[in-house]
């Protein structure tokens, strides 16, 4: 399997920011996401992790047309989270073209869900989002607190998700580098393919989480503010 590396667009109130372990008041500007998508490509991206922020903070019909047109013009993969409030919005997206739907807050509200859209759509079109601040699963935008992360990873692989996105929010948005050891216990413990996502701030942390066994990351902060080239992030795919 590849490995796969996932440029980060977050889409707040139509357009491109980066935020700082979720806070919204940290909202870092970068212009229009299709500009920011079309950048990435240009320079290697052949797939694309898009977030709704305004659905994760409880607006999810907020950026669905800016959400379509990236869709439609960019003609690379795209994983989709961010508001995605039910089965009926899942599948709406997956209809649409989305390779695969990032499931948070329905995951843990609803776990039967995942089943449901894994039945229907297959289960590599289902990602089961694991964020977690310390060992806490966190939702609702990461202002509640959920149960333990590997509980609930173990949980989402059962029910029938095909991937899970593990994000370590305590670094999330630091530009600091990951914390190893819970992205260790969470591959040691899954036989589903784990993309990470957090702090990652350097090629070293890149090459490091390939070589612990990650399916890929995401790159957010530090891609954005240059810390990290993306020509260089994805020679390590190699």
């Amino acid at each position: 399997m590849t490995f796969q590396i996932y440029p980060a667009i977050d889409i707040l109130d139509g357009r491109c920011v980066q935020l700082v372990q979720g806070d919204p008041d940290t909202a870092t500007v970068y212009g229009e996401p299709l500009c920011c998508a079309h950048r990435w490509i240009s320079e290697g991206a052949d797939a694309l992790h898009v977030i709704n922020l305004d659905g994760a903070f409880g607006n999810a019909g907020k950026n669905v047309e800016l959400i379509r047109a990236l869709i439609s013009e960019t003609g690379v993969s795209v994983q989709l989270g961010g508001g995605i409030r039910s089965v009926d919005d899942a599948a709406s997206w997956l209809e649409l073209g989305i390779d695969r739907v990032i499931l948070g807050t329905l995951a843990i509200r609803d776990p039967a869900c995942i089943g449901v859209i894994s039945e229907e759509f297959g289960s590599d079109r289902v990602m089961a989002s694991v964020d977690s601040r310390g060992d806490t699963v966190v939702v609702r935008g990461w202002r509640e607190a959920a149960g333990e992360y590997l509980e609930w990873a173990h949980r989402f692989e059962a029910l029938g998700a095909g991937s899970l996105l593990y994000t370590n929010v305590d670094v999330e948005g630091l530009q600091r580098g990951i914390q190893r050891e819970p992205v260790i216990r969470l591959l040691e413990r899954s036989c589903i393919p784990v993309v990470v996502a957090g702090g990652i701030s350097s090629i070293s942390d890149i090459i490091g989480l390939k070589k612990l066994g990650a399916a890929g990351i995401v790159l957010g902060s530090a891609l954005y503010s240059g810390k990290i080239n993306l020509r260089d992030a994805l020679e390590v795919r190699e």
